[in-house]
């Protein structure tokens, strides 16, 4: 089977086993996916349908994982050789769990050989394999797992005391990894949520190949960002390398019809994106990775912008060659967008032959649209 797929969508897959259909579905409807690194068939028969498409291999940067058996590491280091070689962080004479996911425990990424076997590992682990490279989880930008790090350094001389020294000791097994990767021809995509706080954190840190923000537009379906912290983000877009961009929403499944949110990321990642062919999109609920989240105007091809961004009131909006993107980044009040006429909503194959929309439409704060031209 060949697929056509030239949907935006990126397909995040790394939860539990993934059925044959959704391969299907996931060759004629996404533009990238990240799978576990054990699903080597599934990769090489995405890469074999859609040679277009960019398929990485998950692996965490930050932590070893105690339920995990070799075969099936997600982790770059497992738990048996991390724990006998002194990787894993201690406090109080304690391995650190992390708070909030059990049986994660934090590796100890200012070590230097830690860093270095996670390099090695993780670029030996996809020889032979189709991955495009990997999707490096956990490239955090503060303490979101309960490490309490001056405890940590109270008994580890080398451990950072701050997520300022954590943020450090990350970077630098980035670049090692980066390197590693690189030499093999493979790409190196790190989760770098919250780089927005740190200026030139996602250029460096998506030097290697690109940069995955798990949180682009918001931290949950309840708690979206303003218009700044949108605008403080639309940088990162611009590169190095790929661009995976996640908003929080709830819907999946081919039959999910697109939510509030998942409508509003779209025209956003329009917006600002413009359509770019490096960039891809998804959203999911928090952890909600076992499934296709997918909704007709993730197919929908705008074309090219015929101009920048224009802000009227609170509403953004860009003109394309196949239609209009409006969204309103704000939480305070809604705005009313002014569509081209005989505009449409995308159909079921993101086509321009959907239902017909109003010549004004009134948008709510953290709504969108995606408006075809037939």
């Amino acid at each position: 089977m060949t697929g056509t797929g030239t949907g935006v969508g990126a397909w995040l897959r790394y939860g539990g086993p993934i059925a044959p259909a959704e391969v299907d579905f996931a060759v004629a409807h996404y533009r990238s996916a990240v799978l576990q690194p054990w699903e080597r068939e599934v990769a090489a028969r995405l890469k074999d349908a859609r040679p277009d498409m960019t398929v990485l291999a998950y692996r965490c940067l930050s932590s070893a994982r105690d339920f995990e058996p070799p075969e099936r590491c997600a982790s770059g280091i497992g738990w048996r050789e991390a724990d006998a070689r002194g990787w894993i962080a201690h406090r109080s004479g304690e391995p650190v769990e992390w708070s909030s996911y059990p049986g994660h425990f934090q590796a100890r990424v200012w070590d230097p050989d830690y860093r270095a076997a996670w390099a090695e590992h993780v670029a030996g682990s996809l020889e032979g394999t189709a991955f495009d490279g990997v999707m490096a989880d956990n490239d955090v930008f503060e303490d979101y797992y309960g490490l309490d790090l001056p405890a940590i350094a109270a008994a580890d001389p080398h451990a950072p005391a701050d997520v300022a020294g954590l943020r450090l000791a990350l970077s630098e097994l980035v670049d090692v990894a980066g390197r590693a990767l690189s030499a093999t021809g493979r790409l190196l995509v790190p989760n770098i949520a919250e780089a927005r706080r740190e200026p030139g954190r996602w250029k460096r840190h998506a030097a290697w190949g690109g940069g995955f923000d798990e949180c682009w537009l918001g931290w949950g379906e309840d708690i979206l960002f303003d218009a700044a912290t949108v605008a403080a983000q639309a940088g990162q877009l611009d590169g190095p390398g790929l661009g995976l961009l996640r908003t929080p929403s709830g819907g999946s499944g081919p039959e999910y019809d697109g939510s509030r949110q998942g409508l509003y990321g779209l025209a956003m990642f329009w917006i600002i994106g413009a359509g770019s062919p490096r960039l891809s999109y998804a959203a999911t609920g928090h952890d909600d990775y076992s499934r296709t989240p997918w909704f007709p105007a993730m197919d929908a091809d705008l074309g090219r912008p015929c101009g920048p961004v224009r802000k009227s009131g609170r509403v953004w909006r860009r003109r394309f060659e196949g239609g209009v993107a409006a969204a309103i980044p704000d939480g305070e009040s809604g705005g009313t967008v002014t569509l081209p006429h005989g505009a449409v909503q995308p159909g079921p194959l993101g086509r321009p032959d959907g239902a017909p929309l109003p010549r004004r439409l009134r948008l709510r704060p953290h709504e969108g649209v995606i408006a075809l031209v037939p």
